[in-house]
């Protein structure tokens, strides 16, 4: 499969402050990078990611983006995203499937085999494989090696997202062994050297 230049899987930054995070998002956007953006905001209400997500979603539409809400399938339906991503401790890829109907739902399957069969069972259509490095977005509690994502593409053809500590020193290695999209976040938003257009844009 040839690798798709749209590869970019970018999850927000934890917090959205202002303004400015949009204007990013629209440059970040017009790169034509991005496959995904996945709105994770652990720490706010619900109202509020509600209203950030309508934002969003405007934007996403208008460069043809798909908008996933992390961990929660009913805001996804508020909101009107294109899917969900769950996690092992959210709810289950079934559970979201029937309030989400046909829309996307991808599960973070770690660095376990089981995981990704049991995504592949139920009928996920996305995995997330990692962490692959260190991150600083959150605890990375599995690590994960190369070898898993060559292990999946042996049984499955669900697109496989890898996920942590992603950066410009690293990408190309994850790309090499066929991994379909790439799940960045710190190295866009918090680049000290580089504003998030040129993040994105070194990514190439």
């Amino acid at each position: 499969m040839k690798k798709t230049k749209k590869f970019i899987y970018l999850i927000s930054p934890r917090k959205i402050k202002n303004k400015k995070f949009y204007s990013d998002l629209v440059a970040v956007f017009k790169s034509k990078k991005i496959s995904f953006f996945q709105l994770r905001l652990k720490k706010e209400n619900p109202k509020k990611i509600i209203n950030i997500g309508k934002k969003i979603k405007i934007l996403c539409k208008k460069f043809n983006v798909k908008l996933i809400i992390n961990d929660n399938p009913f805001l996804a339906k508020k909101i009107n995203a294109d899917g969900c991503h769950v996690g092992q401790l959210d709810t289950t890829v079934i559970k979201a499937r029937k309030i989400l109907k046909n829309k996307i739902i991808g599960v973070t399957c770690h660095n376990s085999k089981k995981l990704i069969k049991k995504a592949i069972n139920d009928k996920a259509d996305y995995i997330a494989l990692g962490a692959f490095y260190s991150t600083k977005t959150k605890k990375v509690k599995h690590e994960a090696k190369i070898k898993i994502i060559k292990e999946a593409k042996k049984i499955t053809k669900i697109p496989i997202v890898a996920v942590g500590g992603i950066n410009l020193s690293n990408y190309k290695k994850l790309l090499l062994n066929k991994a379909n999209f790439l799940a960045i976040s710190s190295y866009i938003w918090n680049n000290k050297k580089y504003k998030p257009l040129n993040a994105v844009l070194k990514l190439k």
